[in-house]
């Protein structure tokens, strides 16, 4: 009998708070009412929230972990979190608690929302190919919905062609055509600075997803990618900072700007792609920017130089011509350009390393390889002077027959090639020749 006296009154101390609530006027351990005694909290009251499941005692977890079991009960113990949290104290523990516990509420939540069944590897939608990420990282943010991806417990895809990363539950949403399908069928930049035309040119939408913007954002802000001079809604502009190939070539400004997700991931694509023909879009820039003058020199001095290296055994094992492997176009012409070969020649990268490069080839040619030394030139002008090559910087070649001769002479002597007129009196001695063999 006193261990069942003891048992009853240690469970009259430590009350349940899913018990029925004593009766007005009534105390729980059975006695007189005190009217001094606090009331029971209300419903909305932190203290009676925190009792109904959020502050742990020795003998019951979590209610929002436990007995909520469905979305709408997930739901309702959020809301109830939320509310506690703006009830307590500021910097509290019990502040801090209500915090760590909402956070468990939420993750429990999206778990609910994105289970974690088997998903295929590979999906493709609108010429994205998708891949399912093994990563579990959380830093990554949807493309889609603008909202963080739980790499723990839900599952994402990433396009390997353009990155665009989303939810494996947002993938049926995608409206958005893969970029790398662009960058493959129209490999242009758009060479108008902000070509803006208006909001109510877009009927007041999101030029991408079409959904409804403002100026003064009611109802989403209207977001002005720099790019495209489009505007975008909040969703399809996340005030991604990226070089505007326009301002690079017509005022030679580099700043990054604010632009699209999709004009961000097309810019990203097109930044190595050589399609930036500046002697033709603006000529005048090398007149301004006198680091433009000297890598077209170097690249000029490499495109002589390639012959030598197509016809040399040892270049072809040393793989000297891989040296420019990051920017195949300059061994096919000095004409076109990259954003990011502007964007080096800006930052003085690529004169550094396109010098060293050429200094490379020059030593090869020059002295170290034996075969590459016979074949350089005499100046027939003046037949004075060490061998020639036609990247040297005080020689000058014929245009006709590619010879070389020193600069001096060739401009006092330039109305006569040596070896073109020799060239000249072979051809017409051969026309001779064949005329007399056709005579009777």
């Amino acid at each position: 009998m006193a261990y069942d006296e003891r048992l009853a009154r240690f469970r009259q101390a430590h009350l349940n708070p899913f018990n029925k609530a004593p009766e007005q006027g009534e105390r729980p351990d059975g006695g007189d009412p005190d009217p001094a005694r606090r009331p029971d909290p209300s419903p909305g009251d932190p203290e009676g929230t925190l009792d109904l499941g959020l502050a742990e005692d020795h003998f019951s977890r979590p209610v929002g972990l436990i007995l909520a079991s469905d979305v709408q009960q997930l739901r309702q113990a959020i809301e109830e979190c939320k509310r506690a949290i703006l009830a307590l104290p500021e910097h509290s523990e019990r502040q801090k608690d209500a915090v760590v516990r909402l956070i468990h509420l939420r993750l429990k939540l999206q778990e609910l929302k994105d289970p974690g069944e088997d998903e295929p590897n590979i999906r493709v939608v609108l010429e994205h190919r998708f891949y399912k990420e093994k990563s579990k990282s959380v830093k990554q943010m949807c493309d889609k919905c603008s909202t963080i991806i739980w790499g723990l417990i839900q599952t994402w895809y990433t396009c390997t062609g353009c990155y665009y990363r989303c939810h494996s539950k947002c993938l049926p949403l995608v409206s958005k055509p893969c970029v790398r399908a662009k960058v493959s069928h129209q490999a242009e930049y758009q060479l108008s600075i902000c070509p803006e035309s208006g909001l109510d040119s877009q009927d007041y939408r999101c030029a991408e997803c079409r959904a409804p913007v403002s100026l003064r954002g009611v109802p989403s802000e209207a977001r002005q990618c720099d790019y495209t001079g489009l505007y975008y809604c909040s969703s399809c502009h996340w005030n991604d900072l990226a070089v505007v190939p326009a301002r690079a070539i017509h005022n030679w400004d580099f700043e990054p700007r604010k632009v699209s997700r999709c004009s961000m991931r097309y810019l990203a694509l097109m930044v190595s792609r050589p399609v930036l023909k500046l002697r033709e879009i603006n000529p005048l820039l090398f007149n301004y920017v006198e680091e433009l003058v000297e890598i077209r020199k170097l690249r000029q001095d490499i495109l002589l130089m390639k012959p030598y290296f197509i016809t040399c055994k040892e270049a072809m094992e040393a793989r000297l011509l891989l040296q420019l492997q990051d920017r195949q176009h300059f061994v096919e012409n000095d004409e076109m350009y990259s954003l990011q070969d502007l964007i080096d020649i800006e930052a003085g990268r690529l004169s550094c390393s396109l010098t060293e490069i050429h200094t490379l080839f020059a030593k090869h040619i020059k002295l170290d390889c034996e075969r590459c030394q016979a074949k350089g030139f005499v100046c027939e002008l003046c037949k004075e002077g060490d061998v020639l090559f036609p990247f040297d910087s005080h020689t000058s070649v014929c245009t006709d027959c590619s010879a070389v001769f020193h600069r001096d002479c060739y401009y006092d002597n330039s109305t006569t090639c040596p070896k073109c007129a020799r060239l000249s009196l072979r051809k017409q001695s051969l026309f001779q020749d064949s005329g007399t063999e056709a005579d009777p």
